[in-house]
């Protein structure tokens, strides 16, 4: 019984990954201004992300060796964080903006 649950949730799964994929996929095929729109958005954060790693250092300490971290998964987590940091700042000054323009209007 529990095999048959399992195999249901599996199929499930994919199911719900195919119509993920392909239904965006089919609605920006009708609409490619608004594909433009996401490869743009894509792109600026690809920019952030190369600046950031740009910015991320490659510092291996004791405690990284002993955990099988090197210098390239060092940046690679700097480059992670720092963009994390990058997109909550513009995520909150968003807000900000959001509400100070909501307050005037």
């Amino acid at each position: 019984m529990v095999d048959i649950g399992l195999y249901l949730g599996y199929g499930l799964l994919l199911v719900g990954l195919a119509a993920a994929i392909i239904l965006p996929l089919v609605s920006a095929l009708k609409a490619p201004k608004e594909l433009l729109k996401s490869a743009m958005g894509v792109g600026a954060l690809l920019v952030l992300f190369l600046i950031a790693y740009g910015l991320s250092g490659a510092e291996v300490t004791a405690k990284y060796t002993s955990l099988g971290v090197g210098e390239s998964s060092s940046k690679l987590i700097g480059a992670g964080l720092t963009m994390f940091y990058f997109v909550f700042i513009i995520a909150l000054l968003g807000i900000v903006v959001s509400e100070i323009n909501k307050a005037l209007k």
